[in-house]
């Protein structure tokens, strides 16, 4: 306990124990990520389809480029590369909780004390604490001196925790442990000496990182979403493509090579016309459009796909310090003998009123009363005001710093205080006094001597024998003391802590040093503080706005009970939601639980002990400014103001950016339907549909596979994307979050795509057969030409429906100019369509002829029933499902 370890012992139990480190998790080889990204279902379907593609040009003998499985596999490629670009931001919370340690440790070694690498404290070595310190690992408090220690980073708590050797039972809660110090933890005040209990992965922190470790990131649920939807369109191409190529072979039609080739051909066309090849890319450039408006409003993701988990989210779990509050410990209210003084003004910024009564100090007893009250609190302050980077912050105490932020509302600077009163010694706190006295003398060479002391209100007022009244100081009375400790339940039935300040003037028989907690006594009690870490000013609008978007919000906290209680009365959250004094393990438990009933759960955190919660939670929300790197790191998404409306601004986005890829994919798939069934029909009604059979086979291509990948990759990409990031519907926040059970591709999804794909198809088909002799309507077009008809039919069709699928609960003529970018999109497509028609580069790719005026009449015209049959299907929807 005096000479601490020798350096023998420290080295050998430095190779028993090992370094003090944290355990780091080895990061995912970058192959395996980038693997990773060709395993979805789509994909794999697009990728046997390029394979497909490949055979059948190497079967017809490998001439020109094979521009289908290339254009194919470019798009996978594409897709699989930028998904690994954004999965590159690999999860770094080891990394951090490694920085978190501490670069440095005083211990006492072989009787001197010495400086040495943190890594290298041992178990049983004895650590020299001071203020400002950051503790190097867990350990036994031996001595200490007016020793406290901010330990907000593992119990969420933002008040420096007393910390003195007395035992304590076992099993004692982290938040209850005043005998111990923490890694990582920083030394408020005073002074002590530790005996190192735990180090490296031993330590809470290191429970901590192995707790991580041991949590897999949980799927999104739009992750979740897609892969199923995915699953289910490749499950119907399979289907489909099997079903006709048995038609065909058991048909007769396919006698030789050539007609094998055209039947593979089919296959690749029929998979390439299921498969929405854009809805990746239109997936991702609508999640990182969404990740920069979330940017503009100060919210930064760290993961595509956690910009639609927000709109999905049922729960917010939130911490209560440094994210419902502030994190910065505030005086509200005073009393004097004048009555109640009220403060404004949130955290640490010195802007703010004082109030009397309701109204400005202006009662000459209030004022003089205050102004000693507040000039004692500074006296009796080891505490400092700082500005840093544009914020306020406190050096020190949180508790003296809410008493130099409220002397400096007041008009009372903290440096002019101290150079009229000069500190000549102090007395410090302990748990056994619950107080502390500093001793001052007037500068201004009167000799006055005085002391200034703040501690427990009750302990405070059992030294007093006199109270301040205006300009006088007058005995103190029973009813006086009585009412003292009343207004001491009236601040306590608040939430709010209580300081009691009170001073004396010293005899000159006491002013010659040697100052011990003897001079405690005679005070003239001035008044007592109450002190609350409060609300943030917009915490409760953007509260009310979850709750009214159908968002519970859940307060999880290691706080005391009534602080929590009260500071969620404020707020309007239930006292159901409210969980108090809860540590690391049970946030954990608390955010599985809910997850258990299928809720979609955010976890918002700013310490240490919050990150296994915002890592298992669906959507972790870490303070970017508050924030510890550890919980930065573990999360989702970071608020880089630490403001709670912005989680709000968050959901609102994530809902809207999820309208978004559903009227999307709802135009991607009825198109693709549309395509799907033009081909299948076009296959199976030749002989009706005048369709003529290629040369040499029995086999026919109502479309070319080439075609139907223009459509897909060039004419439906623009309006898809545009689809993607077009405005939100301003009444998302009016309706209750979506069931985490919910399908992308729902019943009423899918009763869409099909009347709208079976409507697309039969315009094509038409315009197909009216074009052809023979047939259902008589024509004297060739097959090229039938083709380009159908194809430009399609094309226009597709773009008809575009304006069609932005929602499927309004029509498409409700608000046509919402989304300028449709309109240029579709302009687009429309000017790539007449390309590919007249172009004779693009006619020899794409087996097109010249239109005249007439023809693209009458291919608009038959696109237009796309239009009545999609607002016939909003109609329905409506009448059934009204929405006010």
């Amino acid at each position: 306990m005096e000479r601490g370890l020798d350096g023998a012992e420290a080295s050998a139990r430095l190779a028993r124990y090992g370094r003090n480190v944290l355990p780091a998790e080895p990061p995912e080889p970058g192959w395996r990520r980038l693997a990773r990204q060709f395993v979805e279902p789509l994909v794999l379907l697009l990728l046997a389809a390029t394979a497909v593609a490949f055979a059948a040009w190497g079967v017809e003998g490998a001439r020109g480029v094979p521009f289908e499985p290339v254009a194919i596999l470019a798009i996978v490629v594409a897709n699989g590369v930028l998904g690994f670009v954004q999965e590159s931001r690999a999860e770094r919370a080891m990394a951090s909780l490694r920085e978190l340690t501490a670069p440095g440790a005083r211990v006492m070694r072989d009787g001197v004390p010495t400086e040495i690498d943190a890594e290298e404290v041992v178990p049983g070595d004895l650590l020299l604490l001071e203020e400002g310190d950051r503790i190097a690992a867990d350990a036994r408090v031996v001595a200490a001196a007016a020793l406290r220690v901010v330990e907000s980073i593992l119990t969420g708590e933002s008040a420096a925790v007393d910390k003195d050797p007395r035992p304590l039972p076992a099993g004692t809660a982290v938040a209850d442990r005043s005998d111990t110090v923490f890694c990582g933890t920083i030394v408020a005040t005073g002074r002590g000496r530790a005996v190192v209990t735990a180090t490296g992965g031993a330590t809470e922190l290191g429970r901590i990182a192995r707790a991580l470790q041991d949590l897999p990131d949980p799927p999104t649920p739009l992750q979740r979403e897609l892969a199923r939807t995915g699953r289910r369109i490749g499950f119907a191409v399979i289907s489909i493509c099997a079903a006709i190529l048995a038609l065909l072979l058991a048909s007769g039609g396919v006698r030789d090579l050539q007609g094998v080739v055209q039947v593979l051909l089919l296959a690749v066309s029929l998979a390439v016309a299921a498969v929405p090849e854009g809805l990746a890319a239109v997936t991702t450039v609508t999640l990182a459009v969404g990740m920069q408006r979330l940017a503009r409003r100060r919210v930064l993701v760290r993961r595509l796909s956690a910009v639609e988990t927000l709109g999905a989210t049922s729960i917010v779990c939130t911490d209560k310090i440094g994210t419902l509050t502030k994190g910065e410990m505030t005086v509200r209210a005073a009393f004097v003998r004048a009555g109640r003084v009220d403060f404004t003004g949130v955290g640490y910024d010195p802007t703010g009123d004082v109030w009397h009564l309701g109204g400005p100090v202006d009662d000459p007893r209030a004022l003089e009363e205050l102004r000693l009250l507040l000039h004692a609190g500074l006296l009796a302050n080891n505490a400092d005001l700082v500005r840093d980077g544009g914020r306020w912050k406190v050096r020190g105490d949180p508790t003296e710093g809410a008493l130099v932020v409220a002397a400096a509302k007041f008009g009372l600077g903290e440096a002019e205080i101290e150079s009229a009163f000069p500190r000549l010694g102090e007395v410090p706190f302990s748990s056994e006094r619950r107080m502390m006295t500093t001793v001052h003398v007037a500068a201004d060479g009167s000799g006055r001597f005085g002391i200034a002391s703040k501690g427990a209100p009750d302990v405070l007022l059992s030294r007093c024998t006199h109270e301040r009244a205006g300009d006088r100081n007058v005995p103190l009375t029973p009813d006086r003391r009585a009412a003292i400790l009343a207004s001491v339940e009236v601040l306590g039935g608040e939430a709010l802590r209580t300081l009691g300040v009170a001073y004396r003037e010293l005899e000159p028989s006491e002013s010659e040093g040697g100052w011990d907690a003897s001079i405690e006594r005679g005070f003239v009690f001035l008044g007592v503080v109450g002190i609350l870490d409060p609300p943030r000013l917009e915490a409760q609008d953007a509260v009310i706005r979850a709750q009214a978007a159908g968002v519970r919000v859940v307060m999880i906290t290691g706080d005391h009970p009534a602080t929590a209680r009260a500071i969620a009365e404020e707020l309007g959250i239930a006292p159901d939601d409210v969980h108090a004094r809860i540590d690391p393990g049970r946030k954990l438990e608390l955010v599985r639980a809910l997850q258990s009933d299928g809720s979609v759960v955010a976890m918002t955190g700013d310490g240490v002990n919050d990150a296994p919660a915002l890592k298992a939670a669906d959507i972790g929300i870490a303070m970017g400014i508050a924030g510890t790197d550890v919980a930065r790191e573990a999360s989702d998404m970071v608020l880089a103001d630490d403001d709670f409306a912005s989680i709000v601004a968050g959901i609102e986005e994530g809902r809207g950016i999820f309208e978004s890829l559903r009227a999307a994919l709802r135009y991607l798939l009825s198109s693709n339907a549309g395509e799907v069934l033009a081909m299948v029909l076009g296959v199976a009604c030749a002989g009706t549909l005048g369709l003529v059979p290629e040369a040499g086979t029995g086999v026919v291509l109502p479309l070319l596979a080439v075609q139907i990948l223009w459509i897909n990759l060039l004419t439906d990409a623009a309006p898809a994307l545009a689809l993607g990031m077009g405005p939100a519907d301003p009444s998302l926040m009016d309706r209750p979050p979506r069931p985490q059970s919910a399908a992308v591709l729902d019943r009423a999804m899918f009763t869409r795509v099909a009347v709208v794909g079976i409507s697309m198809a039969a315009a094509t088909l038409a315009v197909m057969d009216a074009a052809l002799p023979g047939g259902l309507l008589e024509g004297t077009g060739s097959m090229p030409y039938a083709r380009t008809m159908g194809f430009t039919t399609l094309v226009l069709a597709q773009l008809v429906n575009a304006f069609a699928s932005r929602s499927e609960d309004r029509s498409a003529f409700r608000a046509p100019f919402a989304n300028r970018a449709l309109w240029a999109a579709c302009a687009l497509s429309a000017m790539l369509q007449v390309a590919v028609v007249y172009s004779s580069a693009f006619a020899r790719a794409f087996g097109t002829v010249p239109l005249g005026l007439s023809d693209w009449l009458v291919c608009a015209c038959a696109s237009l029933p796309v239009l009545a049959v999609s607002e016939g299907v909003v109609l329905v929807r409506r009448l059934y499902n009204p929405r006010s």
